[in-house]
């Protein structure tokens, strides 16, 4: 059988790939075998069941799914308590606030409104391992947990799930205001339409608000952050200091400057990055990131005395880096960031409030805290068609790549790397211009395509 969790958990088209049926059988797998664990055991022995949080963005097909996962969870002898309509992140804050054993997020993220995906947190609000997203795995053609009479598991709504998660995220700004900033915040008509208004509002900032109204099919449907252009228009119509654009499940933040120029993951980091350095709240004064983040990232934190760790692209793999090394920042270019002193995932609402906090706490505009990187151009080609496995074996495009790395030097850089699951090779080329870059990555995936052909 094909591996069923990927990069972000479990997902697909809902009620073809994503079923009712799955999603049940998927819920009672995971209570056995995170129904294991020592504080599940420590509240059986109290006469208590193991406690799961559940939560989901506005799809219409959420619906059905949650009360899938509930009825599967609640089968199994779990109790759970639903917390409707949240963020992904409010859904892991809440699993360590409350020490709850785990935790179900049902979102598809960025995704279009027909697909669907189930993502589940370990007590603490982290993500999964590989090795025990394996084991449900396995348990999904196994015995299941099936208890009676008292010791089935109960479901009830979580009250004031949406008030402790707003709660939190205003103590993470210690006390400084955002009084006198406009924000105009697009909510992807998704999970933070009702939260991230409210929370900014409260914050002090002044609030104009677009994608706010989810039907369950509109979410992300030519809003949020990857639908940029009417978040820039709205601000620069209303002349207002700076935009904030979420995702489905907003676990992303991207922002818009008051010309409306965005202003990427990579920027923010490398914001936050500084401004935490300077605040002596920058762990290690480093700054995780991903293979792919832009060059001039790199450039920024060197010149600002600031260390960085790449890893693979993936926010697991950033996750798995600041864990291991104790680090306070990380994320990558598409807007997951992380701040872990506050969060064990990225956190869009909370990535947001940050950039704002940084704008009134010195006094100036995003554009200009933005300056402190330059961005290079960079090019992306799929080279499609082609025997990935053989990228690192192949000398003639090794060499290919080597003489394209010398003639940029240190102001440029190439990356080559295999697609972990199609017969596709990205190629990409930054240097310190457009046309310099375009050449290049056009070049070099014509070696790519005639070295690799299959």
């Amino acid at each position: 059988m094909a591996r069923l969790f990927g990069t972000d958990g479990v997902r697909g088209l809902a009620n073809k790939d994503l079923t009712a049926d799955l999603a049940l059988r998927l819920a009672q797998a995971t209570a056995v075998v995170l129904g294991k664990g020592r504080s599940a055991e420590a509240r059986r022995a109290a006469g208590r069941r193991p406690v799961a949080v559940l939560a989901r963005d506005p799809r219409v097909s959420g619906e059905f799914l949650s009360a899938a996962v509930a009825a599967g969870l609640a089968s199994s002898g779990i109790d759970v308590l639903d917390a409707g309509v949240l963020p992904t992140p409010a859904a892991a804050f809440l699993i360590q606030d409350i020490g709850a054993d785990f935790g179900v997020m049902i979102s598809a993220s960025h995704n279009p409104a027909p697909d669907n995906g189930i993502k589940i947190f370990a007590r603490g609000g982290s993500k999964l391992p590989d090795v025990v997203e394996e084991r449900i795995e396995s348990y999904l053609e196994r015995d299941i947990l099936m208890p009676t009479g008292g010791d089935v598991g109960r479901i009830r709504r979580f009250a004031d799930a949406e008030d402790r998660y707003v709660v939190h995220l205003l103590a993470s700004l210690e006390r400084q205001r955002l009084d006198g900033i406009h924000v105009v915040l697009d909510c992807a008509n998704g999970a933070a339409s009702g939260v991230s208004p409210e929370t900014f509002r409260d914050a002090g900032a002044q609030v104009t608000v677009i994608g706010n109204e989810p039907d369950g099919m509109n979410i992300n449907e030519g809003v949020g952050s990857t639908h940029l252009d009417g978040l820039s228009r709205t601000v620069r119509e209303l002349g207002a200091d700076v935009g904030i654009a979420h995702d489905g499940d907003a676990d992303r933040c991207l922002a818009v400057d008051a010309d409306g120029n965005v202003v990427d993951g990579d920027q923010i980091m490398a914001i936050l990055a500084v401004s935490m350095k300077r605040r002596g709240v920058l762990a290690f004064d480093t700054l995780v990131a991903t293979v792919m983040s832009n060059l001039g990232l790199k450039i920024a934190m060197a010149e600002n005395g600031i260390g960085m760790v790449e890893t693979r692209v993936g926010d697991r793999y950033v996750l798995g880096a600041m864990s291991e090394g104790k680090y306070s920042l990380g994320g990558e270019q598409s807007g997951h960031v992380v701040m872990s002193r506050y969060a064990t995932t990225g956190d869009g609402i909370l990535t947001g409030l940050h950039i704002l906090a940084e704008m009134a706490r010195t006094g100036r505009s995003l554009a200009d805290l933005a300056s402190v990187m330059t961005v290079y151009p960079q090019i992306l080609v799929n080279v499609r068609g082609v025997d990935r496995s053989a990228l690192e074996s192949d000398t003639v495009l090794a060499e290919a790549v080597r003489a394209v790395e010398a003639e940029l030097g240190d102001t440029g850089r190439v990356l080559l790397r295999p697609s972990g699951t199609e017969p596709l090779v990205r190629v990409m080329v930054e240097a310190a211009d457009q046309t310099t870059a375009d050449a290049h990555a056009h070049a070099l995936a014509a070696i790519v395509r005639e070295r690799l052909a299959v």
